[in-house]
């Protein structure tokens, strides 16, 4: 039972007041208005924990109503109630600051839920603000780490979209940090308690994603032998990071945006749906609008995800940060090895930032780990760098040998085709090293070997599997 007081704000008679028995019957304190100005009124005297409004009314409708009581107070947490038809509304309103929104019509459990939820938020706001106020005075959030203006923009925003229930997209190039930002915002939300999974979409063969994101029942397809609890229902009242978001199967996309919408799924090979209340995080280091354009993701699935983005820079972007990286991974990878490395020389701290760092903050983190293992003092110098660290010569079309050289004439896909030959025969046909040159999935570069013939994509294997 609880004693939370929630403000319905509905112009609909018996809506307004079966909601308002409906919540009382939970333990709720509840009041009632009949639209935006009315609720306005109530919010600043009664002062509600949460309140719950529908989005179309008369007089004031749910968005200026929520824009209003943002303005008097940012403790309320405020649901909306929308149409399905009217659902854009509500994820406008998610990023004006909504806790999280319900459609008509309203599914009880999931009502429930909500307001179970806000009012564990409510109990902690304080909490995490202390949590929040004390990695920031320390320059760092969660195991994220940085003193300079972009990364403190993204402390920001982590600290303002953390709390509610909003999808995040998270982009980026690969290495920048963004399954670090992700689980800092479930550090930092209500479902702290609860499971936070990760899926690689890009690690998955497409024939088995659907049966890892939803589970399946047993006798689904042939190896189903038993029932397999999906990674929806492993999450449930927690968050879920659908990395590499863009190489998920468009067919896949379309279940997974039910699923963001209804909060239900069906497992492969079952005839009943299960309600879920998961947090949905997705990332990509793709240009989403590229992505929608070329149709590796759908546009509505797109929109949905993305009520809140985050972009994690490039580290070139930020080397004021280095220092402090620098010092955060010695103290990690020293416990790890078990290692006394307390610093780097200033000459190695000279390299690490006029370095362009190309694998972002995850090349730096190998090349701290590699120095901590081999470091035979208690400071890092240049002797430990990997060899030819920060001393690449520069290379011209004239010089190197791994150039690609177009002629006028060459289309699009004949230079893309050649680019990803030469990066294969550069890294000696390992397909994982010109796949994060190139900056795709491996998947992705499978495909591609595939379009360009069988030849092509069985010289890659066979040179592999020597080097293996």
């Amino acid at each position: 039972m609880s004693h939370e007081k929630v403000l319905i704000v509905e112009d609909e008679e018996n809506e307004r007041t079966g909601l308002a028995e409906l919540v009382s019957s939970w333990g709720y304190r509840a009041e009632t208005a009949r639209d935006g100005v009315e609720g306005l009124d109530k919010a600043t005297q009664w002062t509600p924990s949460i309140v719950i409004t529908d989005l179309k009314m008369p007089r004031m409708g749910g968005i200026e109503l929520l824009e209003r009581l943002a303005e008097h107070s940012e403790a309320m947490a405020v649901i909306v109630v929308t149409a399905q038809g009217s659902i854009d509304s509500a994820v406008q309103a998610m990023r004006q600051g909504a806790y999280d929104y319900i459609t008509k019509p309203i599914d009880t459990n999931r009502l429930r839920t909500m307001l179970q939820n806000a009012s564990a938020l409510i109990g902690t706001r304080a909490e995490l603000e202390s949590a929040r106020r004390k990695l920031r005075d320390s320059g760092s959030l969660g195991q994220l780490r940085g003193a300079s203006r972009k990364m403190q923009e993204i402390f920001r925003l982590i600290e303002l979209v953390a709390p509610s229930t909003a999808s995040v997209l998270i982009t980026g190039a690969s290495g920048t940090g963004k399954e670090l930002v992700a689980r800092t915002i479930h550090q930092l939300s209500p479902r702290r308690e609860r499971p936070f999974v990760a899926i690689n979409c890009a690690a998955i063969p497409e024939t088995l994603i659907e049966s890892e994101i939803f589970g399946h029942e047993k006798g689904a397809f042939t190896g189903a032998l038993e029932r397999r609890t999906g990674c929806f229902e492993l999450a449930e009242g927690g968050t879920i990071l659908l990395d590499e978001i863009g190489e998920m199967p468009v067919g896949t996309q379309a279940k997974l945006l039910r699923v963001l919408e209804d909060h239900k799924l069906r497992r492969l090979g079952s005839k009943v749906e299960t309600s879920v209340d998961v947090r949905v995080l997705a990332a990509t280091n793709k240009i989403p609008d590229e992505a929608v354009a070329s149709g590796e993701l759908r546009s509505d699935l797109y929109y949905r995800l993305n009520v809140f983005n985050i972009h994690m820079p490039p580290m070139r972007e930020h080397k004021e940060d280095i220092p402090d990286l620098v010092q955060l991974l010695l103290s990690e990878m020293s416990t790890k090895h078990s290692r006394k490395v307390a610093a780097v020389s200033e000459a190695v701290l000279n390299q690490f930032t006029s370095y362009s760092w190309p694998g972002n903050v995850r090349e730096l983190r190998n090349t701290i780990e590699r120095a901590v293992i081999v470091c035979d003092s208690g400071m890092i110098e240049t002797k430990h760098l990997p060899p030819g660290f920060g001393h690449a010569p520069l290379r011209t079309a004239a010089n190197d040998p791994d150039a690609v050289r177009l002629g006028v004439g060459t289309t699009v896909g004949e230079a893309e085709k050649m680019l990803i030959l030469k990066t294969l025969e550069s890294t000696s046909n390992n397909k994982t090293r010109a796949a994060e040159i190139l900056g795709i999935s491996l998947k992705t570069l499978h495909n591609k070997l595939k379009e360009y013939g069988s030849s092509a994509a069985d010289a890659a294997s066979s040179k592999e599997e020597e080097m293996q």
